[in-house]
């Protein structure tokens, strides 16, 4: 694994996998995943009936916003170098300060490949190199794949959870380095 310095541009490498900084031509991944989420996400993450956001919004904070550069890593398969999601570090996430939030999606062609939890072991690792001592991850009861993921890379789940009735319950998980 491959490994930036803290605050400088993040690049984590696994056998698999090129983990780095989005480009503002791979907004549309970043459509394509608000297209495929599950009607139960909440709308606001979730293209509207006016088609919102568009690739053009969706290019804005890539070019912008620190998260799409250092916290939420474009997911980059070596072999074939198409990027298939996001993984990385969310901070001000619902855990306390300082513990940052880790977060992945990853397009419907790439599940079930092991991608979703390469990824998030390369991040749990860059976590515990650059100091953290803990993570979190929240997850929605009914996303089974993303618990077993969170499951596989040592995340346990807490006693904390956000019912939603129409959405389902939220789940708060965390995993000590």
């Amino acid at each position: 694994m491959t490994v930036g310095a803290p605050g400088s541009e993040v690049v984590l490498e696994t056998s698999r996998l090129l983990l780095r900084p989005w480009r503002v031509a791979e907004a549309v991944v970043q459509r394509e995943l608000w297209t495929e989420r599950d009607p139960r996400v909440p709308p606001h993450r979730r293209i509207d009936a006016d088609g919102h956001p568009t690739v053009a919004e969706l290019e804005e904070p890539i070019r912008t916003d620190t998260v799409w550069s250092t916290g939420l890593l474009a997911v980059e398969r070596k072999a074939s170098g198409d990027v298939i999601g996001y993984c990385g570090l969310v901070d001000g996430g619902r855990g306390p300060a300082g513990e940052p939030e880790l977060a992945f999606e990853l397009l419907r062609r790439s599940w079930r490949q092991g991608y979703a939890t390469e990824a998030s072991s390369a991040v749990v690792e860059w976590a515990r190199s650059s100091g953290y001592e803990r993570l979190w991850a929240t997850v929605w009861d009914w996303n089974t794949a993303s618990r077993r993921v969170l499951a596989k890379v040592g995340f346990t789940e807490t006693d904390r959870k956000e019912v939603d009735p129409v959405r389902g319950t939220t789940l708060f998980t965390t995993r000590r380095l």
